[in-house]
């Protein structure tokens, strides 16, 4: 699939974000309380799981030949920020 151009590898993307999406709200949706049984039979939920992983893994493939940025990741909003932006200003060395 490496001839396809930039607006093909764009749909593509959009359908794979739309895939996991749905995946990920049925296993949501289906997920039984503590102690329960899942009414999904395992080979199901192990086929989900391969399922999402493909699809991330083609996921990364689009980022990368797109040229988007690959590592950035869901944040809550109360999440502390772990960065800090420091001024180039403030760690040159100062000749007094």
């Amino acid at each position: 699939m490496s001839n396809l151009n930039n607006e093909e590898k764009a749909m593509e993307k959009r359908i794979m974000v739309m895939m996991r999406q749905v995946l990920s709200a049925v296993a949501r949706d289906t997920a039984p309380p503590a102690g329960m049984r899942h009414p999904l039979q395992e080979s199901t939920i192990q086929g989900i799981r391969d399922c999402l992983s493909l699809i991330s893994a083609r996921e990364r493939e689009l980022n990368i030949d797109l040229g988007e940025d690959n590592q950035v990741r869901p944040r809550y909003v109360d999440e502390p920020v772990t960065s800090k932006i420091v001024s180039l200003d403030s760690i040159t060395k100062k000749n007094n």
